[in-house]
C-alpha cells in the first residue's frame, strides 16, 4: 500500500515538474504524450522516463526544480569547500538527508539537495545541525560524488580525508604532542594515533582513486594535498596547516628517513597493504621555503597490466612491436619524458618473452616491480655499484636479454652497445623528444655511428594520453578547429567514431579514465643505417622515416582520437605538431 502511495506522489510531483519545462522550453508537450506509455508501462515517473530515452539532461531537470520550487540551482562540481563549511554538517547527517553544504553566513547554512520537495527530510536535517537551512538544488549525481569528495564514499565511519580531518580537529586529542616521536620499540607512541589514522587514510583514498603519486606540498598559509590521477594533479581536501609538522614526521618514520634532518632531500619507502594488496611507496622529501615538500609513488605490484594490448598498440603496430622484441640480438630503445610509460613498455616486453629457456636480467634505479622468472639487479650509487659495473658483472652471468633502465652515460652506453653486438638483445630507455632523435643523443653521448647503425634495431617515442571514460562515453562531433589541428579530412572523418566523455561520479567529472600510449615506431632498415654511418641531420633522418613508414605519435594519437579512445585536446596536450 505504501509503495503504491509513494509511486502517485512521485507521479504528481512529475507532473507539476513536466508542466513547468514545458513552459520553459525545455521540452515539448508531443514528447511527454510520446513517453506516457512507456512510463506507466515501467512504473517510472514521467522525468525518469524522459531522462534515460536521453530526451533530458539531468541539468535540465535541476533547472526546473530550481524554477518549481523557487530556490538556486548549484553545480558542485565546480565549487571548493571549505573547513567551516564542511564542519557545518557532520557526516552522519550529510549521508543520512543526502546533503551537501555549500556556504555559511550569520548562522544561515546553504545546503544543495536533489528532492527540496522532502519537507520532513529538510526539517530532520535543520534540527539535527541547529541551523537555519537555506535550500539550493543540485543533481543526485553531483550531491553523490559531492559527498565521496568531502566526506568519504565508503560509508564507514573512518570514510575519508575531510572526516579524519574533522574528528582530529574536533577531538580531544593534543595535536602539539603529535611529534611523530617513537617509542623503545621503534613503534609511534599512542598519542600520534589520530595522525597515523590521517596519514593511512591519505595513501589509502589515493589507491582508491588509481592516483600514481600523492603530493604533500607546504604553503605559505596551507599544508595542499594533491593526487595525480591519470598524468593530472588533482586537489584534496587540505588538512590544517598546524597538522603539516606531524604529518610529515609520521611519513618519515614510515619511510625510514630521519626526522632529525630536515636540511637536505631524502629518499625512502614505505609497505603497507590497501584492501587485501601490498603497495609499495617510493617516497621522497624536498627541503622547501615553507618545510618539507613530500611526494610519494605509488607502487601497485598487482595492479600493474603487463600485455602489449594493454598499452594502447592497433593491431598493426602490436604485431610490428612483437616482431622486433623476438629479435636474437641488437639493442631497442623507448623514448620520451620522465612519466611518459617508458618503464611500463620495457616490463610488458619482458613479459611477453619471458620463457624458461631465456635468461633475462635487469638492471633497474630503483627497482619498481618484481616480475616472476627474471633476474633484477638494484643500482647503488653510494657505493660505486653504478649502472656500467652492473651492466659488466652481469655479462659474466651470460643472459640472453638485458633490460637496462635508462642509458645515462658513454660508459654505459658502450657496453650495451657492445652488449648487443656480441647476440644479446638489449632493452633501455633515453630521454629524447621523438624516435629518431635517440640517434643523435647515443652520438652526442660519445658512441659512433657505425656503432649506432650496426647494434640499433628499434627506435620508438611514446606518450600517454588519458582514455574517454566508458560509463559516460558519448558520440561527439569534431569541429573545423579541432580537425586543423590534427589535420583531419573529410575522407578520414567518414568511417571515425569520436567520443568525449560527459563526466560522470565514476571518472570524477572529467570525461577520462585510465591512460594508453601514443607511439612513434622507427624500424632501423639498411637504408636508415647508411644514413645514420654518413651522420646525416636529425630532421633529416626524421623525414625519411616517415617516408618508410614511421607514423609521428600526433598522426598516431589522430587513429586514436577517430577510434573514440581519447580526445583531440589529450593528443594536442600530448604531442608536438608534425614539420
Amino acid at each position: 500500500m505504501s509503495g503504491r502511495k509513494r509511486n502517485t506522489t512521485v507521479a504528481a510531483k512529475d507532473d507539476f515538474l513536466i508542466e513547468t519545462m514545458v513552459d520553459m522550453g525545455l521540452v515539448t508537450r508531443d514528447q511527454v504524450d510520446a513517453i506516457q506509455a512507456d512510463a506507466e508501462s515501467a512504473g517510472e515517473g514521467l522525468l525518469d522516463t524522459l531522462v534515460k530515452q536521453g530526451q533530458l539532461e539531468p541539468a535540465m531537470v535541476v533547472m526546473a526544480k530550481a524554477t518549481y520550487f523557487g530556490v538556486e540551482s548549484v553545480d558542485l562540481s565546480g565549487l571548493r569547500l571549505s573547513d567551516e563549511v564542511i564542519a557545518a554538517v557532520p557526516r552522519h547527517v550529510a549521508k543520512k538527508y543526502n546533503a551537501v553544504p555549500v556556504s555559511i553566513n550569520d548562522g544561515t547554512v546553504a545546503v544543495a539537495v536533489s528532492d527540496p520537495s522532502d519537507i520532513e527530510a529538510i526539517d530532520g536535517l535543520q534540527v539535527s545541525i541547529g541551523k537555519t537551512v537555506e535550500l539550493r538544488v543540485a543533481s543526485p549525481a553531483d550531491i553523490e560524488a559531492a559527498l565521496a569528495r568531502y566526506y568519504g564514499g565508503s560509508g564507514r565511519d573512518d570514510g575519508g580525508i575531510a572526516q579524519m580531518i574533522q574528528d582530529i580537529t574536533e577531538g580531544e586529542v593534543e595535536v602539539s604532542r603529535m611529534t611523530g616521536d617513537v617509542g623503545s620499540d621503534g613503534e609511534a607512541v599512542e598519542a600520534d594515533a589520530p595522525i597515523i589514522k590521517l596519514v593511512n587514510q591519505i595513501i589509502v583514498d589515493a589507491f582508491k582513486m588509481r592516483a600514481s603519486d600523492i603530493h604533500l606540498e607546504p604553503m605559505s598559509k596551507r599544508f595542499r594535498v594533491r593526487y595525480r590521477i591519470d598524468g593530472m594533479l588533482i586537489e584534496q581536501k587540505d588538512p590544517p596547516k598546524r597538522l603539516q609538522a606531524p604529518i610529515i614526521a609520521r611519513l618519515k618514520i614510515q619511510s625510514g628517513m630521519s626526522i632529525a634532518e630536515r636540511r637536505i632531500p631524502q629518499d625512502g619507502r614505505i609497505q603497507t597493504n590497501v584492501g587485501g594488496k601490498t603497495i609499495d611507496l617510493r617516497v621522497n622529501s624536498l627541503p622547501t621555503q615553507h618545510g618539507e615538500s613530500i611526494v610519494m609513488r605509488i607502487l601497485d605490484k598487482d595492479g600493474l597490466k603487463l600485455g602489449l594490448p594493454e598499452l594502447g598498440f592497433f593491431a598493426d603496430d602490436q604485431q610490428t612491436f612483437e616482431r622486433l622484441i623476438a629479435l636474437p640480438d641488437g639493442i631497442l630503445l623507448v623514448t620520451g619524458p620522465t612519466g611518459s610509460g617508458k618503464t611500463t613498455t620495457l616490463y610488458s616486453c619482458l613479459n611477453y618473452i619471458n620463457r624458461p629457456d631465456r635468461k633475462i636480467i635487469t638492471v633497474e634505479d630503483p627497482v619498481e616491480y618484481m616480475l616472476a622468472g627474471i633476474n633484477q639487479v638494484q643500482v647503488h650509487e653510494a657505493i660505486g655499484f653504478t649502472f656500467a659495473y652492473a651492466l659488466r658483472s652481469m655479462l659474466r652471468q651470460s643472459p640472453n636479454v638485458i633490460m637496462l633502465g635508462e642509458i645515462r652515460d658513454m660508459e654505459t652506453a658502450t657496453i650495451a652497445i657492445n652488449a648487443s653486438l656480441t647476440g644479446h638483445l638489449v632493452f633501455s630507455t633515453l630521454h629524447t623528444n621523438d624516435a629518431p632523435g635517440a640517434v643523435t643523443r647515443l652520438i652526442d653521448i660519445g658512441i659512433k655511428p657505425f656503432l649506432v647503425a650496426s647494434a640499433t634495431r628499434c627506435l620508438m617515442a611514446q606518450r600517454l594520453v588519458r582514455k574517454v571514460c566508458k560509463n559516460c562515453a558519448a558520440p561527439a562531433e569534431l569541429d573545423e578547429s579541432e580537425c586543423r589541428l590534427l589535420n583531419i579530412t573529410p575522407e578520414m572523418l567518414a568511417n571515425a567514431t569520436p567520443r568525449k566523455g560527459k563526466g560522470c561520479p565514476t571518472c570524477n567529472k572529467s570525461g577520462h579514465k585510465g591512460r594508453f600510449g601514443v607511439f612513434e615506431i622507427f624500424i632501423i632498415n639498411d637504408e636508415a643505417r647508411k644514413m645514420i654511418f654518413d651522420k646525416v641531420p636529425a630532421n633529416v633522418l626524421r623525414n625519411k622515416a616517415r617516408e618508410m613508414g614511421m607514423r609521428t605519435l600526433r598522426e598516431d594519437g589522430t587513429r586514436k582520437v577517430l577510434a573514440g579512445l581519447t580526445t583531440v585536446d589529450e593528443v594536442v596536450r600530448a604531442t608536438v605538431v608534425d614539420h
